[in-house]
């Protein structure tokens, strides 16, 4: 909106031609996101206390965690809000990408605040069945997935499959990229879920996967560095960073209440929603294998969740963890809640620097 309205300023105001780029926007998205984020959360976390709309405490889960109940959830309202306004402000609402990420963000939170209500109704860890959940999952998936083929279609967006290291095979594939894309959308969404059982863990690895996707998306949509690291130019990206910066500020903004001990949780309508939109931005530049270097953490926490129950039904009852998802296998092994997640945060600065030095290995 403010592109639209400042950019034509600039043949009378020269200092407006700034708002031209997008490294200036996408700074401003941020910044914008985070202000926000001050200015609405202490006001929505109000209301949720005063609404009692709390966290209820999964029966089997660790005994520290009782503690927790009650705490207001709901809050990925907050990061939702604190990244649709500061795109629409800053961004060029010309741009398909910018629509197909802020509308996958806003759907697939609508999911998890479904799941949010019913739990805050049945005053239950459960709300919405594994079966319904995943199935509400794979039909929003499949409908985001049939928007990329119809972007595909008008040349908006490539159906061809990129992978990293390999320079001449690049297989078409058509309407089979539908299955990928919701595979990879409902993957990524479910894997930020199940990180999300401890104060500041999911917000605070998003927020390092989403810087790294940040720039990843910029260099995407950049002629000369794409050109350069040898990696797809995908043109309308680059008004994504801007979507991308917004929604790192967001979160930067929520870990502020999020941190031990937590003032809120993001609830699945912050989780389903970010795992959601991460994988959207990594469809959309391209990038898609390079998700699962980005959000590695994510990754093995999902990964754990099926390697327990897998071995729980083979073996009869044994575990490998004493507690899945993996957070809570450290945790049950006496590390502090903090130290897991500062260590996990590690982690995930690992895993993104890695993610981003396959760049330039190309």
């Amino acid at each position: 909106m403010l592109y639209w309205l400042l950019v034509p300023l600039r043949d009378e105001f020269f200092f407006f031609n700034v708002v031209r780029y997008i490294t200036v926007r996408t700074a401003a998205a941020g910044i914008t996101a985070l202000v926000l984020s001050f200015l609405l959360g202490p006001r929505l976390i109000r209301l949720l206390a005063r609404k009692q709309i709390g966290q209820e405490i999964r029966a089997d889960g660790p005994k520290s965690h009782y503690a927790k109940k009650g705490t207001p959830s709901m809050g990925g309202l907050i990061i939702i809000l604190c990244t649709v306004v500061p795109t629409l402000l800053w961004g060029n609402l010309g741009n398909a990408y910018v629509w197909v990420a802020m509308g996958s963000m806003i759907l697939f939170g609508l999911v998890g605040l479904v799941d949010d209500v019913l739990k805050v109704r049945r005053k239950q860890s459960l709300g919405l069945r594994p079966w319904q959940k995943i199935a509400l999952q794979i039909a929003l998936a499949a409908a985001v997935g049939l928007v990329f083929i119809w972007m595909g279609s008008r040349g908006q967006f490539s159906l061809y499959l990129s992978f990293p290291f390999f320079k001449q095979w690049i297989p078409f594939l058509g309407w089979l990229y539908l299955p990928w894309i919701v595979f990879i959308l409902v993957g990524s969404s479910n894997a930020v879920n199940l990180a999300d059982g401890l104060d500041g863990l999911a917000i605070g690895l998003t927020l390092i996967s989403v810087t790294a996707l940040t720039a990843l998306t910029y260099v995407a949509g950049h002629a000369n560095w794409s050109t350069y690291l040898n990696i797809p130019r995908v043109t309308l990206a680059a008004e994504l960073t801007v979507f991308a910066g917004a929604l790192a500020g967001a979160c930067l903004g929520f870990l502020w209440y999020n941190c031990h001990p937590a003032q809120v949780f993001m609830g699945d309508a912050g989780a389903l929603s970010l795992g959601g939109t991460m994988a959207v931005i990594a469809l959309l530049i391209k990038q898609e294998f390079l998700l699962f270097a980005v959000a590695g953490v994510f990754i093995l926490e999902a990964l754990s969740v099926l390697l327990q129950v897998s071995y729980f039904k083979v073996s009869k009852g044994k575990r490998i963890f004493k507690m899945a998802p993996l957070h809570h296998h450290f945790e049950l092994s006496g590390w502090p809640e903090e130290r897991v997640v500062i260590r996990f945060w590690i982690l995930g600065i690992i895993f993104a620097l890695f993610s981003l030095a396959t760049l330039k290995l190309r």
